[in-house]
């Protein structure tokens, strides 16, 4: 049925929490906050900082930006290696790739970052073209980079699946009219995934294979 398997990085791909949880508390406490709930501080995985920020602390925009760039200096020099592998993602990628699916890669990351994790775990082989966000603050919103892979490598969306843990992913995949299979091992919760639209989903990486 599909032709085209889109991923998510951090809870599908990678369990980024540590580096990313760090990195959040390092940006929060150059503003004098100090928090402990690491649930709280969780979902600013996946969805763009900025948002996060924003909405999660009432930062304003400039508040945000500046908490960006402290989260930057923690995340590029320590965070982005406080990260693992999720058990059988590897296989799973491997066995995509054997049955001729075309594998790309989604996330709302940018590719500055994106560029280094791929090869600190070896994984680029697997795919044939890799979109995430910029730099600037541009194409943060998961349904922009899901717009640009699909325009970039001229991907049918009638033969098209996005594989996700966050609501985010699955309203990116539904407002670019493709199919979403959303995974219950990464940080949303089925609750999120299920009010963002989500009917298909993996508990495991093995899942996603027994999906497709």
């Amino acid at each position: 049925m599909y032709k085209t398997v889109l991923l998510d990085l951090d809870g599908t791909i990678t369990d980024s929490a540590p580096g990313i949880v760090n990195s959040v508390n390092y940006a929060l406490e150059k503003f004098g906050i100090k928090e402990h709930d690491v649930k709280k501080l969780k979902t600013f995985i996946g969805p763009p900082l900025k948002n996060s920020f924003m909405q999660k602390y009432g930062f304003s925009e400039e508040e945000a930006v500046k908490g960006i760039q402290y989260y930057r200096e923690y995340y590029g020099e320590k965070g982005i290696y406080e990260n693992s592998l999720y058990d059988g993602i590897e296989e799973t990628l491997g066995e995509l790739n054997r049955i001729g699916l075309n594998v790309v890669m989604a996330t709302s990351k940018p590719e500055f970052y994106l560029e280094t994790i791929l090869d600190h775990f070896n994984i680029r082989k697997y795919f044939s073209f890799t979109a995430g966000s910029n730099m600037d603050g541009t194409r943060t919103e998961k349904s922009e980079v899901i717009a640009y892979a699909l325009d970039k490598c001229n991907i049918d969306k009638k033969y098209a699946l996005m594989i996700g843990d966050r609501e985010n992913d699955v309203r990116g995949a539904l407002l670019n009219g493709i199919d979403i299979l959303a995974v219950l091992y990464g940080f949303g919760s089925y609750e999120e995934l299920k009010n963002a639209g989500a009917q298909k989903f993996a508990e495991t990486t093995a899942d996603i294979i027994r999906f497709i």
